[in-house]
Order: structure tokens, then sequence, then C-alpha cells
């Protein structure tokens, strides 16, 4: 059977760095306060005039040199983002266009901080259906561009950057011994609007608007939602939790990551935390966490690799890969 093989990875974060203190001086809030509820430290802020396809662009560049691919290879761009350059076109499209790719398919998804997933997923089964060869999946957000920077309750919370992997078709068996993507699975339930969401939009109010967050019902949500969706992609292949080698979740909240490690039994030192230096990054999260794994070492060829997020919407969703 096809399976997608994750052939290389990249990630961009901008230079600026916000710390705890310097938000300290605008919000009523604290570096204690917001290390204790979140576990996050600082987080990177993209300068004016730096465009999410800008962000995404550079850490698709540095995933087609991992993965020793050029530009001309490539047939299928899925970008996942909630903060796209425009209503339209596509900022995939931006980004197809500043690669040089001039054939194939671009388009954004909008599933929030469950973007990249969905655009994993989606990715995958272009590949496994024979309509996609090699396909650049990325995740890129400028979530500081929707932040209320008077709401303690959500500004301390969020980020921004990009990361992009580069998904080739290659033969395997159809056992879980198979290089690639193993399972995938997504959902959403649209009837917790209320808890996470952006007060404005182009139809609605014909404004921008800013992230509004329940922050409480969300951290409920998410330990739930996620620790069924991990069980979903074990079952699926018949793993259990001590097979997996690495967790690469998405990176909300640390107490969402320890919450959701002590449900699923999985043991927390196999899951990686950027989040103290990141903040959430939305659909940009997991595939920044990814590399940063991947760099340093900790992931190596034939690793099992579980990827989980949960978003606004709610949207959430799972995959399993071997490296």
């Amino acid at each position: 059977m096809i399976r997608s093989v994750i052939a290389g990875c990249g990630s961009y974060l901008p230079e600026r760095r916000v710390t705890n203190d310097e938000l300290a001086e605008k919000v009523d809030t604290s570096d204690e306060w917001i290390v204790a509820r979140t576990g996050i430290r600082e987080r990177r802020i993209a300068a004016d005039g730096e465009k999410t396809s800008d962000l995404a662009l550079a850490a698709s560049h540095e995933a087609l040199r991992d993965a020793g691919a050029g530009p001309g290879d490539i047939d299928l761009i899925v970008l996942a983002t909630a903060t796209p350059n425009l209503t339209f076109p596509a900022t995939a499209a931006t980004v197809q266009a500043d690669l040089g790719i001039t054939r194939g398919a671009a388009f954004d998804i909008q599933a929030v901080c469950t973007g990249f997933i969905y655009a994993l997923a989606t990715a995958d089964n272009f590949i496994k259906a024979g309509q996609s060869k090699a396909a650049l999946v990325i995740g890129a957000e400028t979530f500081s561009r929707i932040l209320d920077w008077e709401d303690r309750g959500t500004c301390v919370l969020f980020g921004d950057g990009a990361g992009a992997v580069v998904l080739t078709a290659s033969e395997g068996e159809g056992t879980n011994a198979d290089r690639g993507i193993l399972t995938s699975h997504l959902h959403a339930d649209g009837r917790h609007h209320d808890l996470l969401y952006v007060d404005g939009g182009p139809s609605a109010t014909q404004s921008t608007g800013h992230l509004r967050m329940s922050g409480r019902e969300v951290f409920r949500h998410a330990v739930v939602n996620l620790s069924a969706v991990i069980d979903e992609a074990l079952e699926a292949t018949g793993l259990k939790a001590e097979d997996i080698d690495w967790i690469v979740p998405h990176q909300a909240n640390k107490r969402i990551l320890d919450g959701t490690a002590r449900k699923t039994g999985i043991d927390p030192s196999k899951i990686i935390v950027t989040v103290e230096r990141h903040g959430n990054t939305s659909a940009a999260s997991v595939p920044l966490a990814l590399t940063e794994a991947v760099r340093d070492g900790r992931i190596k060829p034939g690793d099992l690799v579980l990827f989980e997020a949960m978003g606004g919407g709610f949207t959430w969703g799972s995959a399993i890969a071997r490296w």
C-alpha cells in the first residue's frame, strides 16, 4: 500500500522574544502567575510587516532542504492557519508563488490549533489516493495580530511561528512496521463555539476581531478530547501507549499536557514540550515541536511518533507516524 513518509521538516520563529515580565508591564499579571497556570515563560512575536506567508515560506525552505527536495518536486501545498495574510487568496497560494511553483494544488485549512493535524491527514489522503506524489504541509500563525493586549487571560498565552513537513509517497507493507503515517483521526463539535472564538470576521462583523476564550472550560474539554483521540489512534493500530516513542502534542498549556499524560497513562518523559519558550502558536505548534525534537536528536529513524491537538470549534485530532 502507499504510505506518506515524512521526508523532512522545518520551522521558523520570529526574532522578537516577549517575556512574561515584559507583558507584566502592560497588563495586571506576573511571571509567577503565567508560569504557574500555563508553563509559558516567553513567546515570539512577528515583526511589523512580517506576514503569515513569510513565516510559512521560511519553514518551507528548511523542510525542503531537510528532505533533499526542491520546489519543483512539490505538487500539493496544504497550509493550516487561522491568521491568513488576507481573506483571499489562500496563504498557501502565496507560498506556492514565492517558492516558484506553478503546478498542482495549494489551499488553506482552518481548524485553528488542530489545523496541522487536519492538514497532515488531508495531504496523506491525497497521497494515498494517488493524486499527489510530494506534498508540503505547513502550520503557520501570526496570532499576535488577533490578540486583545489588554486581556491578561489570553494575550499571555499565544505566540507566532511556523513549521512545515514534506510528505512523499512510498510503498509499504500495510503494517505498523512501515515508515510514514499509519493512522489519523479528526473530530469537530461546533456546539462549543462560545468557549474559544474570534469575535470578528468578514461576514459577521466586517472586521478582524480579537480572540476570546473561557479558559477553564477549554481546559476541561481538552483533557477529555485529547485523551480519547489518543486512545482512538492506539486502538486503530493495535499499539499500546508504551509502544509510542514520542508524543508531539499541540503546545497550548503545560497543565493540559500533564493532565492528558495522566489520563492516558503516557510517560511524561516521552512528551515533547516547547510551550515554555514558544507559547501557544496554534497550527504551528506541532511542526515547531517536531522539528526541534528531530534537530536535537530525540526523534530518530524508526521511532513511533504520535501527534495530537485540539483547537477552537471545537476541533481535535491525532495521527501516528513511524519516522
